[in-house]
């Protein structure tokens, strides 16, 4: 069954401006700027003000079927976290697990790339490059833990992903050889009072 109108909607702060233009979404904020393409999601969007002023983006679907009103949340999340990523930022933590090897870490480039050695003894030298507007750099207060920092949520879950798979354990029993870097936290930059 076709559902005739369906809509969503966020509102916007007021340090954020949001430009739509062909369903192209640019997000500005104190942080810096996100954009993202949604050309491919048939849908309506653009910006409202209501009764009070304050600015709001709307999603709006009409004759829409399970899948196409399911693409509408996708929207309003898509940019509900762009919002997030230029007002305070995320913040992704990550913890080195080892029983035997210590797994050595080298930051280099600014915290755009980083070295990994000596993973289960190994000498092969694990080389990964942070995604754009992405850094990583060691924690002060924890030993052992790693902390990716951007405005994107995707590149910086993403990179995250990178570290963890390219440190998975081949031809071994993963039940006994637990060794690895593995996602310990997230969070923003900016912390909530």
């Amino acid at each position: 069954m076709r559902l005739l109108q369906a809509s969503r909607q966020v509102a916007i702060p007021d340090d954020v401006t949001v430009e739509v233009k062909g369903r192209r979404v640019r997000v500005k904020g104190p942080r810096g700027t996100l954009s993202k393409d949604m050309r491919h999601a048939g849908l309506d969007m653009f910006l409202i003000t209501n009764e009070e002023g304050a600015k709001i983006f709307k999603v709006d679907c009409h004759m829409g079927k399970k899948k196409k009103l399911a693409s509408i949340r996708t929207t309003i999340s898509h940019v509900t976290n762009m919002i997030t990523g230029v007002t305070k930022g995320f913040e992704y933590k990550m913890r080195l697990v080892y029983a035997h090897f210590p797994i050595n870490i080298n930051i280099v480039e600014n915290g755009a790339k980083v070295e990994i050695r000596n993973f289960l003894g190994e000498k092969r030298v694990r080389v990964i490059k942070m995604l754009p507007g992405v850094t990583i750099a060691r924690s002060d207060a924890v030993k052992d833990e790693l902390i990716l920092t951007g405005n994107d949520v995707e590149l910086v879950s993403r990179s995250t992903s990178l570290i963890h798979q390219i440190c998975l354990v081949r031809n071994k029993d993963i039940r006994k050889f637990l060794d690895g870097i593995y996602l310990s936290g997230k969070g923003t930059v900016v912390k909530d009072e």
